[in-house]
């Protein structure tokens, strides 16, 4: 069962911060709707049984949806996509990948295996036509939204966390390399090519969670490659490197824990899950904003997100 704890984080002027991020302020118009006026609408955090969604405005979480988790919007805003790799109590919940309608309630399953399949976070394509996730550790897939049918990216190798561009032109993972170890690569979708684009530091450097820059010129990621001996239990930085591998930098100064960065739809902020110094431990924490260009971050007030698993920003519809 999840508890939430009322904290009170947020002072007055990160209240103004907070309501402006959550749709007061639209940017330029995203891939998939490009005569739309973009507007940011509510956050999504999985918390490894279901989904929960915070509204513009609002501090307290309702339930979305009652299991499943690494949730995801479509780029219109109108279609969640998640996963399932837990059977319930019953025995009844096998893996699978599905779709929740934000406007008509309607939930239909694009995927569906036996009890052992491991289904990884997906990832839409910016005109929202597919889905890629990682199935079974080593298979890249896309999913054709209308048909349910897949297509095999890439294969033989252990990835995670995939992220579209919203140029639709890569996609960028985890990647464990043979002969280097951990790695950031993307896969240029009109080659088939993959190029490494970060490699750790030292054997004691962890990283996770890479997203596109909205200008799909950099990748923003979380990484301890400076705060390794921070006494901050899981004390970490964001840190974003070009597509070509070049110009690695730190973007944040405070070590904390990070985890799920996510553009806005806008693209005007970046958001992640984070731990506010009140916590007395990294348990999934509070959503922690700030604008793209990573000045001083503010808290979202509210509820604590408990063993948070994804944080992902819909459009408002």
């Amino acid at each position: 069962m999840i508890e939430f704890n009322r904290r009170s984080l947020l002072r007055t002027a990160a209240l103004a911060g907070a309501a402006a991020a959550t749709g007061l302020a639209a940017g330029a118009p995203a891939a998939a709707a490009a005569t739309t006026e973009v507007v940011n609408g509510p956050w999504l955090v999985s918390v490894g049984w279901g989904v929960l969604q915070v509204n513009p405005g609002r501090t307290t979480p309702q339930r979305l949806l009652d299991d499943g988790d690494q949730a995801t919007t479509s780029p219109d805003g109108r279609y969640v996509a998640w996963i399932n790799n837990a059977r319930s109590g019953d025995g009844s919940l096998e893996p699978y990948v599905s779709l929740y309608d934000r406007v008509t309630g309607e939930i239909r399953k694009l995927l569906a295996d036996p009890f052992g399949v491991v289904y990884g976070a997906p990832t839409w394509s910016p005109d929202g036509t597919q889905i890629a996730l990682v199935i079974g550790n080593d298979t890249l897939v896309a999913i054709d939204v209308a048909t349910g049918g897949k297509r095999v990216l890439a294969q033989g190798h252990t990835m995670y966390r995939p992220n579209w561009s919203r140029d639709g032109s890569m996609i960028v993972m985890q990647w464990t390399s043979r002969s280097e170890g951990p790695q950031l690569r993307t896969l240029e979708l009109a080659t088939g090519k993959v190029r490494p684009i970060y490699t750790r530091e030292a054997a004691g450097e962890s990283f996770h969670g890479p997203v596109f820059m909205p200008n799909s010129e950099r990748v923003v990621f979380c990484t301890n490659r400076w705060t390794r001996d921070s006494e901050v239990l899981g004390g970490a930085a964001l840190a974003s490197v070009r597509i070509d591998g070049t110009g690695l930098k730190r973007l944040t100064d405070e070590p904390r824990y990070y985890l799920s960065p996510v553009f806005s739809p806008d693209g005007r902020y970046c958001a992640a899950l984070s731990v506010p110094p009140t916590n007395e431990a990294p348990d999934g924490g509070n959503i922690i904003v700030s604008t793209s260009g990573f000045g001083e971050p503010w808290w979202i007030p509210g509820d604590e997100y408990d063993d948070s698993s994804r944080l992902d920003w819909a459009r408002a519809i």
